[in-house]
C-alpha cells in the first residue's frame, strides 16, 4: 500500500490552486471587465476552496479503491 506524503499533498494543492487562481481571475475579468471584482472573487473563493481541496485529497489518499501496487 502506497500513501501520499503530506508534502506531496501540499505541493499538489499549491500548484492546482495557482492554475485555478489564473483561470478565476481571467474568466471573471473577461465577464465583468472590472479588475476589483475579479481580484475580490479570486481571493475569497480561493481561500476556502484551497482548504477544502487539501482535505479532499487527504481523504481520497486513504481510500484504497482504484489503487494498484507497481
Amino acid at each position: 500500500m502506497k500513501l501520499e506524503t503530506l508534502r506531496r499533498s501540499v505541493v499538489k494543492t499549491i500548484t492546482y490552486r495557482v492554475i485555478i487562481l489564473i483561470l478565476d481571475f481571467t474568466s471573471i475579468y473577461l465577464f465583468t471587465g472590472k479588475l476589483e471584482v475579479a481580484l475580490g472573487f479570486m481571493v475569497v473563493s480561493n481561500i476556502y476552496t484551497t482548504v477544502i481541496y487539501f482535505f479532499h485529497e487527504r481523504v481520497w489518499d486513504k481510500i484504497q479503491w482504484g489503487k494498484t501496487s507497481v
